[in-house]
């Protein structure tokens, strides 16, 4: 997995937090589909936010 993925939301480590929620147990296809759903949630998310930066070209301001 890419790390934008893995560390995303501000510092908070989506990802990781779920996986780490749930080491030491077997996942099953449900958990592997939910899984799956918040990694393409998360990566639409970010493609969004790209195109938005670069449609405001003064975003972020500083």
């Amino acid at each position: 997995m890419r790390l934008p993925l893995f560390s995303y939301l501000g510092g908070y480590q989506v990802c990781q937090k779920w996986l780490k929620d749930r080491k030491g147990r077997t996942l099953s296809d449900e958990d592997i589909l939910h899984y799956h759903k918040i990694v393409v949630a998360l990566a639409e998310t970010i493609k969004l936010m790209q195109l938005i930066d670069a449609a405001i070209s003064s975003f972020p301001i500083k």
